[in-house]
């Protein structure tokens, strides 16, 4: 049962709607996905409850503050959308149970430098070998100089690129109806499924 956790340290960089699609994604191929949200905002949460019945099911993976709990028997694949500002025995905890972790950031200075930290301190933890790390860019304009500068810093650095995702309204629109980018027709969302695709290779089928 691979668990994907969704993880920066700073806030407002997206990891919700990179949660709520990956479970999507998951849910469109057929798996038995769970959706936990670690976050005192609960977004999430607040999604999964606008979901549709006729919508693919993800189910809520229930996460008090105290404790982090296994998903139940049955769950084929879990999501876990994570707070700004892991840190202590929650990030412990997540690294213990992550297959792949995925880091997203935007195109600003202030998004570079908290995630060159976090990528050092996933590095440096004692469950560094066990998860694969990839990031993603996020609201990403190529035509700007802050995407110019986003693609310098990740190339002097040894992780992974996923996928370069533009800024459009589809996630906004999709989310205040509790759906994603896979619950759509493909037509609708193509260039953005476009973008996608490196991803869910990675994440795999």
């Amino acid at each position: 049962m691979p668990v994907i956790v969704v993880a920066n340290p700073k806030g407002g960089v997206g990891k919700s709607t990179l949660s709520t699609n990956i479970a999507g994604y998951f849910a469109s191929r057929g798996h038995t996905v769970m959706l936990g949200d670690a976050d005192r905002q609960q977004s999430s949460r607040l999604w999964l409850g606008l979901r549709p019945a006729s919508a693919r099911p993800i189910a809520t993976w229930d996460i008090s503050a105290d404790l982090i709990a296994k998903p139940p028997k049955g769950t084929t694949h879990v999501v876990l959308d994570t707070p700004a500002g892991l840190h202590g025995w929650r990030f412990n905890d997540v690294m213990k149970m992550a297959d792949k972790i995925i880091v997203p950031l935007q195109p600003s200075v202030f998004d570079i430098f908290a995630t060159r930290a976090f990528l050092d301190e996933l590095a440096q933890h004692k469950h560094a070998d066990k998860a694969q790390i990839g990031l993603v860019g996020m609201r990403v304009d190529a035509r700007t100089i802050a995407s110019g500068k986003l693609h310098e810093f990740v190339s002097s650095l040894s992780v992974p690129v996923l996928s370069t995702l533009r800024d459009t309204q589809n996630y906004v629109h999709l989310a205040a109806h509790g759906l994603t980018l896979f619950d759509v027709a493909p037509g609708r969302v193509e260039k953005d499924l476009e973008q996608w695709q490196p991803m869910c290779d990675w994440l795999g089928p």
